[in-house]
């Protein structure tokens, strides 16, 4: 038995009008659905990045680690901002009705997300797709990310939290002034390290030493990664010395988050086959081994 909520089913119809908080939904059975959230705080956390809290119906409240919302944004510009923008949760607060997002600001879309007020409205739809997966026999598990990977990675630590798994977060970034999600993982009970471009640490070779030593005390029952193709490499080469079993979620383009317009396939190799899987109905998380890179 795994521990993960029940997934939602893309094709599950949902309601035309976008719900909003204090709403009924005439749909209690759905998983997935559109909803409008009502902005609480929407900060810069460095020069880069900025932490979005919206305040959500219940129903928005069912997304678990590693799952993903489909984001109405706002135009920056005037111009029409016309596809939805996807990003995981990166944390759910069932107490005060919020779901938040960490973000980078680079497109169009999350320029016009920098963009929003306390107050405002902000259209979502989700939650989407198949996120982590934790096995109960497992006492301890490494998360290795980079950047706003760091973002995806953070919620899974409130899941191993809540099972009673120890984890052991592995930070980097390009230098000090924008590691992600430090003090969510430790706010969650997780060990943190941090590796940087800046004075070298981050190389691979290094993280590599970190890992073995994690494996060799008993840390490493289960790897988990996210934001970087050399770190993903690395894992993958360690879980299958180590037989490790792990876990990536992917990130990709999308159009339709439901699974209808192929527009987010990426190559896996599974079984000695390579085949093509949509990343928001399949994934945005598969199996470490399978990924043919991030």
């Amino acid at each position: 038995m795994t521990i993960r909520p029940v997934p939602p089913d893309p094709n599950h119809n949902y309601t035309n009008s976008a719900l909003r908080t204090g709403d009924v939904d005439p749909y209690p059975q759905r998983q997935v659905g559109e909803f409008i959230g009502t902005v609480v705080a929407n900060k810069w956390v460095n020069k880069e990045y900025k932490h979005v809290i919206l305040k959500v119906h219940p129903h928005a409240l069912k997304a678990y680690a590693g799952q993903m919302f489909h984001l109405l944004c706002p135009s920056p510009d005037g111009a029409e901002v016309w596809m939805r923008r996807p990003m995981s949760v990166y944390r759910v607060d069932k107490d005060a009705g919020h779901i938040e997002f960490l973000y980078k600001c680079e497109g169009r879309g999350t320029r016009g997300m920098a963009m929003l007020e306390p107050g405002d409205d902000f259209n979502v739809t989700g939650p989407l797709g198949h996120g982590f997966v934790l096995e109960p026999s497992w006492r301890n598990v490494v998360v290795l990310g980079r950047g706003v990977g760091l973002a995806t990675l953070a919620p899974l630590s409130q899941l191993a939290a809540e099972n009673k798994i120890g984890v052991t977060a592995i930070l980097s970034a390009r230098h000090p002034d924008v590691v992600m999600s430090r003090d969510l993982f430790e706010g969650l009970g997780a060990k943190t390290m941090t590796v940087l471009d800046s004075d070298g640490t981050s190389a691979v070779d290094n993280v590599e030493k970190i890992l073995e030593g994690l494996i060799a005390h008993g840390k490493a029952d289960a790897f988990f990664t996210c934001g970087s193709n050399r770190l993903l490499k690395l894992m993958q080469r360690l879980g299958k010395k180590h037989n490790i079993p792990g876990q990536v979620a992917m990130e990709q383009i999308m159009v339709c988050g439901f699974g209808a317009c192929y527009v987010c396939m990426r190559t896996f190799e599974v079984d000695g086959q390579r085949l093509l899987r949509r990343v928001c109905r399949d994934g945005p998380v598969f199996n470490l081994q399978e990924a043919v890179g991030w």
